[in-house]
């Protein structure tokens, strides 16, 4: 998959020669509604022969357009995640486009001639909530209208589970995750949640209660799940090894506590400090608990650990 990273204005030799199916959207977390979309323009750029092209953005659209930052935005992937996911469904050219000031400005009909029919695209397909020009002010059913016949478009219906009403969203999935529903995350993702950091220095109290662990620094703009225990799966150099996590303020020794990441691998017994790992996220097997005494903390622990196991069996 090639990878061309664009900030506007960009230079048409920039641009790749070729016609392609350009498919659009921000695409967070690749989920199985974002799937869906790229599916199809894959489809489409099979029966055309022609270059299947995505055009994503390398941050949230809200960066730019929130004039007072309420909240942070947490993102479900980072852009290499994004990047990976969609070398996996066979995208051949992804477009990171700069969102910035000078590009969210673009009115509808300069970000048609310039970002679809500028990128050689002869169909363009997005999913049904597609939002486009300046402060978003076009949506997906008037691409049409400035497409001008020099390019078809192809709109995506709302892709919900049966008996639901509610579309498969990253928002939907966000709000999942903070409430420790893993399984209902991951069945819409349609991949185990998963995120990166790189294994620090912590306090070393893991290894004094028999359970060490690795303290993993992810960035603060990732989504994490819920506070709680949970069944994990880490990835150190090319290898899954089968793991019990943590996300909280370990309580038990004290209040106002930094929040952390702390994963224990089981039978695993290596230094790993320094090393960028990714973990996954299975199941939620409790939330955080400040308990009485460290003897009950260990107990509890060997509780997870035995909980753990029995999950991969």
């Amino acid at each position: 998959m090639e990878i061309v990273k664009l900030r506007h204005p960009y230079q048409p030799a920039e641009i790749p020669a070729g016609d392609c199916v350009l498919v659009l959207g921000f695409f967070d977390g690749v989920h199985r509604g974002h799937q869906e979309v790229i599916n199809t323009g894959k489809k489409i750029a099979q029966e055309k022969n022609l270059k299947l092209a995505v055009m994503t953005f390398n941050q949230h659209p809200a960066v730019v357009f929130q004039k007072v930052q309420s909240t942070p935005i947490k993102y479900l992937s980072t852009l290499k995640q994004k990047e990976e996911q969609m070398a996996k469904l066979g995208v051949d050219l992804l477009y990171e486009v700069a969102f910035t000031s000078g590009f969210a400005a673009l009115d509808p009909q300069t970000f048609v001639d310039q970002y679809i029919v500028g990128l050689h695209g002869k169909v363009a397909v997005s999913g049904f909530d597609y939002n486009f020009g300046k402060d978003q002010s076009a949506d997906a059913k008037y691409l049409p209208k400035y497409a001008k016949d020099r390019f078809e478009v192809v709109t995506v219906a709302k892709k919900t589970e049966k008996n639901e009403k509610e579309k498969i969203s990253s928002s939907r999935i966000r709000r999942l995750l903070s409430e420790g529903r893993l399984e209902e995350a991951n069945h819409l993702l349609g991949y185990i949640y998963e995120v990166s950091g790189t294994v620090i220095h912590g306090e070393a109290r893991g290894r004094t209660l028999g359970y060490p662990t690795a303290n993993i620094q992810v960035p603060e703009d990732m989504n994490l799940p819920k506070e709680g225990v949970y069944v994990n799966q880490i990835k150190v150099g090319d290898q899954w090894y089968p793991a019990m996590g943590s996300i909280g303020h370990n309580d038990t020794f004290g209040p106002n506590r930094m929040l952390t990441v702390e994963i224990n691998i089981l039978d695993f017994d290596q230094e790993i400090y320094g090393e960028k790992v990714k973990v996954r996220w299975y199941h939620m097997l409790r939330g955080q608990v400040a308990f009485e005494s460290v003897d009950g903390l260990v107990k509890q622990l060997e509780i997870d650990e035995q909980a753990t196991r029995d999950y991969f069996n």
